[in-house]
């Protein structure tokens, strides 16, 4: 648990109790919550309430100093002060700035070829067990399209190395899921499982440090760029593409859908199984892909954009 400063921290650390019992929060969560509560150590240190002075002076400043995750950052104290409840002041839900929409950024194969070799030679001093965690890491994200929280998150408990299963908990929408790994996925983790109880011995998270403790957002966006520098030596890193952990993401449900179009697949009825396995709430969050694919997919005939932009489908790949 964070080492908070500011008399609202004994009620932080309640709140993260509860959210952890509940299967709820993360080390996201924590963080911005930490930030919150340096921010009210230095300028409210003895207010034990959540005010509005304390609660938008916080995020302006975010707002001011040009701080990523701001909506995540909103939800977080947002949460907090439902958990304290009233007269807690809570954050409005307008209260983030609008911004153009990032534009995910699709890696070639080639790019990806490099980026993957990158990683199997990824190294960092203060912590030896980097170099084996890099690979398995970056390729599970990438061959089973999981969001960067959702990996970061699994537990040893959560994947059977028998059978492949994957249980995603805690997901962006609070849903529940399994995933299958394939079998090459399979051996990886099975392999880097082996190496980590060798190395480290008993753990808690499946990806971890060196000391066993779990890796956190900051460290896979970092691992993620050093990846890519590395894998484009001879380009300036001021000059390349942004890329992110979520890119994976992106690369892999794009590359599903270019698979089934080559082999002629009617999109409109296969596009549900790739819903349910993203773990999207919403039919127009996985056609969202469809548009950005490159150009000469799109314009396939096995895109109808009638009815994959106002038609919805429902699909269970479980059944009880």
């Amino acid at each position: 648990m964070a080492d908070f400063k500011s008399a609202l921290g004994p009620a932080i650390q309640d709140f993260l109790i509860f959210r952890d019992g509940m299967n709820y929060g993360g080390h996201g969560e924590r963080f911005y919550l930490g930030l919150f509560d340096a921010y009210c150590a230095e300028h409210f240190p003895n207010q034990t309430h959540l005010t509005k002075e304390a609660v938008r002076g916080w995020f302006l400043s975010e707002i001011e100093k040009g701080h990523a995750a701001l909506e995540n950052k909103a939800i977080s104290v947002r949460m907090f002060a439902k958990f304290m409840g009233p007269p807690a002041y809570t954050l409005p839900m307008n209260c983030v700035p609008k911004t153009c929409n990032f534009v995910p950024y699709i890696l070639s194969d080639d790019e990806l070829t490099a980026f993957f070799n990158a990683a199997d030679h990824a190294t960092l001093q203060q912590n030896p067990f980097y170099s084996e965690t890099a690979p398995v890491l970056l390729r599970l994200l990438y061959a089973c399209g999981l969001r960067p929280g959702e990996a970061l998150r699994l537990k040893v408990e959560d994947v059977d190395l028998k059978t492949g299963e994957i249980f995603i908990k805690n997901t962006k929408r609070h849903k529940d899921r399994i995933i299958v790994a394939s079998d090459d996925v399979l051996s990886l983790l099975i392999e880097y499982a082996l190496r980590r109880d060798i190395s480290i011995g008993e753990s808690t998270y499946f990806f971890v440090n060196s000391d066993a403790s779990p890796l956190n957002h900051h460290h896979l966006q970092y691992l993620v760029q050093k990846c890519w520098f590395n894998a484009n030596p001879n380009i300036n890193p001021e000059q390349l593409p942004t890329l992110r952990p979520y890119d994976l993401r992106h690369r892999f449900a794009s590359a599903v859908l270019q698979r089934w179009i080559d082999e002629k697949r009617n999109l409109y009825a296969m596009m549900p199984f790739l819903r349910a396995y993203m773990g999207h709430q919403s039919f127009s969050d996985t056609a969202y892909y469809i548009h950005i694919l490159p150009n000469r997919l799109m314009n396939s005939p096995g895109v109808d954009w009638d009815k994959i932009d106002n038609v919805s489908l429902e699909v269970a790949l479980w059944n009880d």
